[in-house]
Parts: C-alpha cells; sequence; structure tokens
C-alpha cells in the first residue's frame, strides 16, 4: 500500500518534471524569436520546360509579433538604396540620382501576425500596392514518414492548398509554428515543402540573428502611398482583371495625364501612348504564356 507520504513525493516530482519541460519548452520557443532563417526558393515558371529551373534566396525574419517572407535581393537592393539616399541628403545637391540594381525576381511579402497567424499578403498591381488578407486556412495531415532534412530531424507532413498538394518536413527542434511563404499550422518550423510537380519548392539553407535595420527618412517623392487593404476575394477579382487587361493601368495613366503624357524608349526618343499600349499587351501575352506555372494556380480557377 502506497502512504500518504509517498503519494505525495511522487506526485511532487511529477510536478517538477512538468514544470521543468514548461519551462525548456518557453525558453526553447523564446529561444526561437528573432531569427532570420534563409530558404532556396527553387521553381519552374514554364511547366512545359522543367529543365529551366529558377533559383532565388528568400528570407523567413521571425520575432515575437510576427514574421516576414521576402527576396533577400530586394533586401540587399533596398537597403542599398537607403544608404544612396542618406549619402545623397547630405550632400549639397537638391536633385537626388539613382542607379538602377536588380531587386531579384519575387517583388512580393508575405507577413504573419502572432499569435493568430493572420496572413497577409503584400504586393503592387497597376499604380497601387496591397494588403491582401489570406484566411484561407491550412489542413495539414502529419504521417509518421521521418528524414534527416539538412542538420534537422524532421517529419512529414501533407496539405492541398493553392491548387497544389505539397509534402513538407517540418522540425520540433525549432518549435516555431510557421514556414516559408504562407505555410504555418505545424508543430515545429517548415524546413524543406515541394509541391507534387517538382516545380515549387522551399529549403532551409541556414539560420542567423535578426537585427531589425534603423529606418532613414525618405524624401516625400520617393515615398510609395499607403498600401491598400483589401481580402482575397477582392485581390483575386483584381488579379484576372489584370490578366485580362495588362495595360489597364497604363491606359488609366495617359487618361489621367492628358495630353501632358509622354512616354521615351530607351533610346531617348518619344514613343506615341497607343504604340507603348500596344507593346505592353504584346508583352504581357507573351509573359503569360511562358509563365504558366504560378504557384498559386488556383488565382485562375
Amino acid at each position: 500500500m502506497v502512504s500518504d507520504w509517498h503519494f505525495f513525493y511522487l506526485h511532487k516530482k511529477l510536478m517538477m518534471k512538468k514544470s521543468l519541460f514548461l519551462f525548456l519548452f518557453a525558453f526553447a520557443i523564446f529561444n526561437a524569436q528573432d531569427k532570420r532563417f534563409i530558404y532556396e526558393y527553387s521553381y519552374t515558371l514554364d511547366s512545359t520546360n522543367k529543365a529551366d529551373l529558377q533559383k532565388e534566396m528568400l528570407v523567413l525574419d521571425v520575432t515575437q509579433s510576427g514574421s516576414k517572407f521576402y527576396s533577400y535581393q530586394k533586401y540587399r537592393s533596398d537597403s542599398l538604396l537607403m544608404i544612396e539616399i542618406k549619402k545623397q541628403q547630405n550632400s549639397d545637391s537638391e536633385i537626388l540620382n539613382f542607379k538602377p540594381t536588380y531587386k531579384g525576381k519575387i517583388t512580393y511579402t508575405i507577413s504573419k501576425n502572432y499569435p493568430e497567424f493572420k496572413t497577409f499578403l503584400h504586393i503592387g498591381m497597376g499604380n497601387d500596392e496591397y494588403k491582401v488578407l489570406d484566411d484561407r486556412k491550412i489542413i495539414w495531415k502529419i504521417n509518421s514518414e521521418k528524414a534527416k532534412i539538412g542538420e534537422f530531424d524532421a517529419q512529414k507532413a501533407e496539405t492541398e492548398m493553392y491548387g497544389r498538394k505539397w509534402s513538407a518536413w517540418f522540425t520540433t527542434e525549432i518549435p516555431i509554428q510557421d514556414g516559408p511563404y504562407k505555410f504555418s499550422g505545424l508543430p515545429g518550423l517548415i524546413v524543406k515543402i515541394e509541391d507534387a510537380t517538382k516545380t515549387h519548392s522551399f529549403e532551409l539553407k541556414g539560420i542567423t540573428k535578426y537585427v531589425e535595420s534603423k529606418k532613414l527618412e525618405v524624401p516625400e517623392n520617393l515615398l510609395v502611398g499607403n498600401e491598400i487593404a483589401v481580402n482575397y476575394s477582392q485581390y483575386k477579382k483584381m488579379y484576372l482583371e489584370l490578366l485580362n487587361d495588362p495595360a489597364k493601368a497604363l491606359r488609366q495613366l495617359i487618361n489621367e495625364t492628358g495630353a501632358n503624357f509622354k512616354m521615351f524608349g530607351p533610346d531617348g526618343t518619344e514613343v506615341k501612348p497607343a504604340d507603348m499600349l500596344r507593346k505592353r499587351e504584346l508583352d504581357a501575352k507573351e509573359e503569360r504564356r511562358k509563365n504558366n506555372n504560378q504557384l498559386e494556380l488556383d488565382l485562375l480557377q
């Protein structure tokens, strides 16, 4: 028969173990914050030419309040631009001149707010910038398959999302329910995710500490207007309209400017608005023909 004292001792020991586990788990979560996770994004734009594989390094910055996912090349380019702005602001010149820099092919940003994991797409369309709330829920199916992904022990999960079937590998060694792009909701960081056609994949390549950059004052004439908040249905409607009428934004700009609107080609010669509109439509048609394998296929449905 177990004595009351012995029962108290066992209960106290179990509570201490539980408290230690909760402490270690909370410490792990806290320790995982303020980190920059670097992913390699491999993708094929043309489904008929899978050999033409594109690659770009993207980063997932994680803080206590949320995360931000964007192109490292864009971050680097924007940082250099800010340095140049600051440099020219300190000069005597009243005119600011900037050399164009390569910003990468991935121009959107994905942000998630913790702890609700509200997910937003930040993207430019036409002449405006948009903040798109995507409240579609990702339903995961976790199976028993495990593997070593890089230096981490990972477990497999599957989902159907954005018109594709995805296989993801997550690790509980990094207890963050987040991952690249809009993916989140697993019991650990997603270290690799790939669609069934193997034409879109994200894989973790490095981890470093995230330090927020100091913001520099930017001249008003270079500031981008405030983002327009829309939901996913509104964004999809605008996306399809732009796809079917790629010259819409340029046409609106020409109509608003009127006779004062002038455009010049690479050689400095003036180009008629009608010719520019025709060129924009032809270029967009060719672009659509080549880029037929976007990540979110359900945008076209």
